[in-house]
């Protein structure tokens, strides 16, 4: 069963650190791009991030550029967000998802066919 997971989310200090993790599991990353989005209630989902699959491209939105940093590790089906220099707005339920289809470069990123979405981890910046 095709399956994401992810973790590390929390409450933290504006200007504080938080690393997400991706588990992806009925799923090889191998071959797939990965794509980070986080939803605040009432909003729509947002791209932040993407990376190809041999992490060749990395994209950012300018909402995150230069203070998030998108990995993975294909060995352990995972993939990561490291986020620094939280701001408040960054308050979210971040997503990951990859797909086999894909577009990846630094000014864009897209997935082609259906997406499965895990639970998604909450991220809350707050003083």
């Amino acid at each position: 069963q095709l399956q994401f997971v992810e973790s590390g989310g929390g409450l933290v200090q504006p200007g504080g650190s938080l690393r997400l993790s991706c588990q992806a599991s009925g799923f090889t990353l191998d071959g797939a791009a990965i794509g980070w989005f986080r939803q605040v209630p009432g909003k729509e989902r947002e791209k932040i991030s993407c990376i190809s699959s041999r992490s060749a491209e990395r994209y950012y939105s300018d909402f995150v550029k230069g203070r998030f940093t998108i990995s993975r590790d294909n060995a352990e089906n995972m993939a990561y967000l490291q986020m620094d220099s939280l701001k408040p707005e960054d308050t979210a339920v971040y997503y990951c998802t990859a797909a086999q289809q894909w577009q990846v470069s630094r000014s864009s990123c897209h997935f082609f066919g259906m997406q499965f979405w895990g639970n998604g981890t909450l991220v809350t910046v707050s003083a």
